[in-house]
């Protein structure tokens, strides 16, 4: 089957360089809406930001792992890790 992509793009997922670089955007993410928040106190956005971005990161996590040929004890880690992130941003979000 021929390559469809370039192989330095393959790299950068069999080595999970991808999945870092957009952790380190969500990490970014997350400083920024912290510094520059306007509703609350620090703690209430950390914890607001935690919510909202801990799920999506912890899937991220999980794929890196999948991708790198870690223990799967760490992909099933992490996926489970997300639900619960996710209910109490429901459940802060009141949906």
């Amino acid at each position: 089957m021929p390559e469809i992509l370039p192989p330095i793009v393959t790299q950068l997922f069999v080595s999970g360089l991808a999945i870092d670089l957009a952790l380190a955007a969500i990490l970014l993410e997350f400083l920024v809406l912290c510094w520059l928040g306007k509703s609350g106190t620090l703690t209430t956005r950390v914890i607001t930001l935690l919510l909202a971005l801990g799920p999506g990161a912890c899937l991220m996590l999980a794929l890196r792992a999948a991708l790198t040929e870690s223990s799967l004890i760490w992909v099933a880690f992490f996926l489970t890790l997300s639900l619960p992130l996710h209910l109490m941003d429901l459940a802060r979000r009141k949906i």
